[in-house]
């Protein structure tokens, strides 16, 4: 089901109703890019803490576009699912000036990914679900609050600001009107005289005009018709605003306008959280969630629609344990052993296709009829709601061949069975073969990397460099940092221990160090990042001498670094897996009060 703008209210019912019927989500998301930049890359030397960071990073400058929400409901009587895919588009549309007014960046390639697979932009940016995160809402709404009291507090209309957003704040008096102002002013007044004196219309709306001519307008419309009028800012088609006076005959009559106005602003802020109230039926329904390989979109979904991420990494651990209980990710069920033995590629459209072959069987499953009827091809492929749905399915068929193992089989395992908690609240972390997952509920496997060296070396060696370089040791795997460095791994891991004692007496055109002390002894990214010339890598820096003024004039004689394998230039970065997928200051956290 399609869900934007125009019918998020109507259809929020059913979509709370679907969540509390479940027996479990899937989720997924599609993103304005990946990667802010080329420094930020994910590495196959990745700790989990340190591909955090990098994921930290792109969602805070990538926007969330479209997410996909997929219920699955086991029924007893005709052992079969029934599903249920919304589809909604997000975009943290503003709703006035004291909103949060969000800036993001957009990747090429990301946008050239979804252009072609069909995806409709303009659908985000016109009729996209708005946004704020829980932290946002509730300083709006202490902004709020205070704007009502100063109101309250304030008899005199001069002293208090009543236009909605930053310009309402407390003044220390009435503001004399600008001569260049006067006349305009004057103006406005009679045109609220003509208005009261005639009847029939019981609204005026004044021309558009900035915050600060309101300001006036407001000051001295009031002094002069102390009763009779209601003014309030409103916002027209073409985001200009504008005072609309309004007819009043009692006094109880300006209070209810005033409790309506109120009213009306926190009607504002609500549709304002929008999507936002989908998180939260989600995380306060503490049913499980699915995604696939959902690392990336874990993160965004956390930091779009609940709280800035915490820099330090346990605090995101805690975060997001706390906001959805129960995780669980398909790529990582789909590269752990027996899955692993039999499905050639995890990517999730051929996952689809593997799962739908002896020994899997995929679960029988009914859509209702008021939503979308996907056929199970790779037409809808990177719809996030079609992509959330068939990952209901990958798990469903895993789950039921791993019950299929048990002693007596079962033939139907749901999500609180005890064969599923191995793989709960772990989140599969790609390209990195070392480290099987990243435990959010515990600490983390950190293996031995002693087979790891950083080498940095002159800007003009290449990959056959390396190899030579370390061609005494077997074959070896190159992970590019930059243009002068890389780190160098041994598939031979019982040659590590004699790599420093014969490399490091060898040459000086380079410098070689393990992978643990470069950790331990990390420089700053500044100077990892500028290019070392082959003088400074020959020897150590001399200590400045004072300037003399009568040395001779100085002549270079510097030599030029040729590399051990003279090649024609190649390319240094690794081409991707072909079956690898798209995958994408700061206050303490605080657990959202849901």
């Amino acid at each position: 089901m399609e869900v934007t703008r125009k019918n998020f209210s109507s259809v929020l019912p059913e979509v709370e109703k679907a969540i509390n019927e479940a027996d479990f989500l899937c989720v997924d998301t599609e993103f304005s890019g990946l990667h802010a930049s080329s420094s930020f890359h994910i590495s196959s030397l990745d700790t989990p803490e340190e591909r955090y960071h990098k994921l930290r990073k792109g969602s805070s400058d990538f926007l969330v576009f479209q997410v996909g929400l997929c219920t699955f409901c086991y029924i007893e009587e005709d052992k079969k699912y029934e599903a249920k895919p919304f589809n909604f588009y997000v975009f943290p549309k503003p709703y006035s000036r004291a909103a949060p007014d969000c800036r993001f960046l957009c990747q090429s390639s990301s946008i050239d990914f979804l252009a072609s697979q069909g995806f409709d932009f303009n659908k985000v940016f016109k009729e996209g679900i708005p946004f704020i995160t829980s932290t946002q809402e509730s300083e709006l709404r202490d902004l709020m609050e205070e704007r009502h009291k100063q109101y309250k507090q304030f008899s005199s209309p001069a002293f208090v600001t009543p236009d909605s957003g930053a310009e309402a704040v407390t003044t220390k008096g009435p503001i004399n009107v600008p001569e260049e102002h006067k006349d305009f002013i004057e103006g406005i007044c009679k045109s609220v005289e003509e208005f009261l004196e005639k009847d029939g219309e019981e609204n005026l709306s004044l021309p558009p005009c900035n915050g600060f001519v309101r300001k006036l307008i407001y000051q001295t419309v009031r002094q002069r018709f102390q009763s009779g009028v209601h003014l309030g800012a409103k916002t027209d088609e073409k985001k200009q605003r504008y005072i609309q006076v309004t007819r009043i005959k009692t006094e109880d009559e300006m209070k209810m306008k005033e409790q309506e106005k109120q009213s009306a602003e926190l009607a504002e802020l609500e549709e304002a959280v929008g999507f936002t109230k989908v998180i939260r039926l989600i995380s306060q329904s503490g049913k499980l969630m699915v995604g696939h390989n959902m690392f990336m979109d874990l993160v965004h979904l956390l930091n779009r629609f609940c709280s800035q991420l915490p820099e330090n990494y346990q605090e995101f651990k805690a975060m997001a344990k706390c906001v959805f209980p129960k995780i669980l990710d398909t790529k990582l069920m789909a590269n752990t052993a027996p899955c692993k033995d039999l499905l050639p590629s995890s990517v999730l459209g051929d996952l689809l296709n593997h799962i739908n072959c002896k020994p899997f069987k995929p679960p029988e499953i009914v859509i209702p009829e008021n939503f979308p009827q996907y056929k199970l091809d790779d037409s809808n492929l990177h719809e996030a709601a079609y992509d959330a749905y068939i990952t209901g399915i990958c798990f469903t068929a895993m789950s039921n061949f791993l019950g299929g193992l048990q002693n007596p089989p079962l033939p139907n395992v749901l999500p609180d069975a005890t064969i599923i908690k191995p793989f709960t609240n772990k989140l599969f972390l790609m390209r990195i073969s070392d480290i099987p997952y990243l435990d959010l509920a515990g600490d983390d496997v950190l293996p031995s990397r002693d087979h790891v060296f950083h080498v940095t070396f002159p800007k003009e060696w290449k990959a056959p460099d390396l190899y030579q370089l370390f061609s005494p040791f077997g074959n070896v795997y190159i992970t590019w940092l930059d243009d002068v460095s890389a780190f160098v791994s041994l598939y031979k891991k019982d040659q590590s221990a004699t790599v420093m004692s014969t490399l490091c007496k060898r040459d000086t055109r380079y410098k070689i160090m393990t992978y643990e002390l470069f950790k331990n002894g990390l420089p700053d990214k500044e100077s990892r990042k500028r290019p070392h010339s082959a003088e400074s890598m020959e020897e150590e820096p001399k200590k400045k001498k004072p300037l003399n003024v009568d040395a001779p004039v100085f002549v270079s004689r510097s030599r030029s670094i040729t590399p051990p394998m003279p090649e024609e230039n190649e390319n240094k970065e690794e081409e991707p897996d072909s079956t690898s997928e798209q995958s994408s200051e700061q206050k303490l956290f605080e657990v959202p009060a849901w």
